[in-house]
């Protein structure tokens, strides 16, 4: 584990401590799976909720069979629903037997930060596009990922913006502006997302949208200073909206896409409790950055194209 990783989980575990002193009572509190239980039941009020709106639309139906079919379309939704609630919540306690009782609330000192994002494996220098491409189930996917000369502050942090863009089969189907940062040790945080998903040039959600300190939102990191096969971490979080995590696999992978035949490869596992059936493994060249992406359920890549500076 990163020493910067490992120094967060420490002051977590004693502002936890402290937390309990403060209180007159020193106790233990597993805060990760307090927060996983929580967000559970939030989630099988909302499955419940939603039901009861869907049989209410259905008691509005005139005609009699209709009605029942659309009943049984709501019940069987619910019960989707339901699982979908229970697949998070296993999701969430898997991955707090490997992050630990603490809780997530790394601290952000201002000071930690500046400088150019020159980490070897995620380097951000602005005026540089790099270009995406592959298929997706639902259609051909052309992606834009452009380091700005725009910057944004958060908590305090003067991040680096990215504009990332995607079109399906030539219409644009998502546009996302992400902040990143380097610390002094080197890890590269990621500070937010403000995410725009489009149905027929109008936008239809926001969903995944996040602010590094905004309604409970913690940065996560999105590349450790020096990655280690087997670190686990956090590369964003808000629960319910943004909880991506990630596992280092390899630093020996290989890849070859259109952009070059690459080694010395780190190769990364990236999942959420969110959507905890969708993995992806990542690849990432030294003095490149991101080269491939394959999608573990389908088996579709998303390959690095080429790269134009300014």
């Amino acid at each position: 584990m990163d020493k910067t990783v490992r120094t967060m989980a420490v002051t977590a575990a004693l502002l936890v401590f402290a937390g309990s002193l403060d209180h007159g009572v020193a106790k233990t509190r597993d805060a990760c799976r307090d927060t996983a239980r929580m967000a559970a039941r939030a989630c099988e009020g909302s499955a419940r909720s939603d039901k009861l709106l869907a049989l209410g639309i259905c008691d509005n139906v005139a005609d009699a069979s209709a009605a029942r079919t659309c009943a049984d379309q709501a019940a069987s939704d619910a019960k989707d629903a339901h699982q979908s609630c229970e697949d998070q919540r296993k999701a969430r306690q898997a991955a707090c037997q490997r992050l630990g009782a603490a809780a997530y609330d790394p601290p952000i000192d201002p000071a930690n930060f500046g400088g150019p994002i020159d980490n070897p494996f995620f380097p951000l220098v602005p005026g540089t596009t790099f270009v995406y491409e592959g298929p997706t189930p639902d259609g051909f996917e052309h992606e834009e990922f452009v380091v700005t000369h725009e910057t944004r502050t958060i908590l305090g942090v003067v991040c680096t913006t990215v504009h990332d863009s995607s079109t399906i089969n030539g219409v644009l189907a998502e546009d996302t502006r992400d902040y990143f940062a380097q610390d002094k040790q080197g890890n590269v945080w990621y500070f937010g997302e403000n995410s725009l998903e489009l149905a027929g040039g109008l936008v239809v959600s926001t969903e995944g949208s996040w602010t590094g300190g905004v309604d409970g939102a913690r940065p996560g990191i999105i590349m450790e200073a020096h990655p280690a096969v087997g670190d686990f971490y956090r590369q964003e979080f808000l629960l319910g909206t943004a909880e991506d995590l990630a596992e280092n696999l390899a630093l020996d992978a290989t890849a070859t896409v259109p952009a070059g035949s690459f080694d010395h490869l780190l190769l990364t596992e990236e999942t959420s409790p969110l959507e905890p059936d969708a993995l992806e493994d990542k690849y990432y060249a030294a003095g490149v950055g991101n080269v491939l992406i394959v999608d573990r359920e389908t088996g579709d890549r998303t390959e690095l194209i080429r790269i134009t500076t300014e």
